[in-house]
């Protein structure tokens, strides 16, 4: 399928691997340029070369801590007149209600609510003067069913959405879509952190640790980057410009709901 992507430009965040590079990967087969972010140089630019190299578009990429006020406004210099917008950062750890503390919450917030916020203010208007444009929001699972363990992720991420909500309503006249993507597990580092937490309290090996979660998942297995960056291209897609304001759970069936 013709994705009607090709010499369009795109920001995508937390992209030296797992889900975002997912993202950026699917983007970049379907012929689309890249500014690529994410904290570590090395693996950035390790990254983005390989993109290069196997698709032949052009990425820049800019290492730096999206979640913070000089961060967003390096990688908003770069991306300015970008298409497409996909949002990512890690989640925050787990743990329990009586642990978490007023500070805590403040940096859920502004990593996984207001960095995404802070990018579209930024990079919707000039999408919306062309009258195209696409931006995807990699959220959780946790929004559709929330996971007690992860509250702080619960939290912010469901403000997020609610944001969403309503500014994708606002913005779709102009030509321009805002999702979200729900992941699952998937096989990424984040699912490494959570199955040695889940190894470490209950005194298991890692690997049980890992069964033990896929027996919950009716796919009977954790999801990949690739596919999960498929979703995303065809969500920036020519094809998607009717889907506004949704929230798309890539999770192999482990949500338990009719809606």
């Amino acid at each position: 399928m013709d994705l009607g992507l090709k010499g369009k430009r795109a920001l995508v965040c937390a992209s030296s691997k797992g889900l975002g590079f997912g993202c950026a990967e699917a983007l970049a087969e379907a012929g689309v340029d890249l500014v690529m972010n994410a904290r570590g140089a090395e693996a950035l630019e390790a990254a983005a070369q390989d993109l290069r190299d196997r698709f032949g578009v052009a990425v820049e990429t800019v290492a730096t801590d999206v979640t913070t006020e000089d961060g967003q406004a390096r990688v908003i210099a770069a991306a300015q007149g970008v298409d497409i917008l996909v949002t990512n950062a890690g989640g925050p750890p787990p743990g329990m209600w009586t642990d978490w503390t007023r500070e805590e919450f403040i940096k859920a917030l502004d990593a996984n609510m207001l960095t995404p916020i802070a990018l579209m203010k930024a990079l919707l208007p000039g999408m919306m003067e062309k009258g195209w444009g696409r931006v995807v929001n990699i959220t959780s699972q946790s929004v559709k069913a929330p996971i007690p363990v992860l509250g702080l992720s619960n939290s912010a991420r469901a403000g997020l959405t609610g944001y969403v909500a309503g500014t994708s309503r606002q913005v779709a006249k102009h030509g321009v879509t805002i999702n979200n993507l729900l992941p699952g597990i998937h096989a990424t580092d984040r699912a490494v952190s959570l199955d040695t937490g889940v190894s470490q309290a209950q005194g298991i090996t890692l690997e049980e640790a890992k069964a033990q979660r896929c027996e919950t998942i009716p796919a009977g297995r954790y999801g990949s980057a690739r596919e999960f960056g498929a979703t995303c291209a065809f969500l920036c897609s020519q094809h998607a410009g009717f889907v506004v304001g949704q929230n798309w759970l890539l999770d192999g069936g482990a949500v338990n709901a009719t809606f």
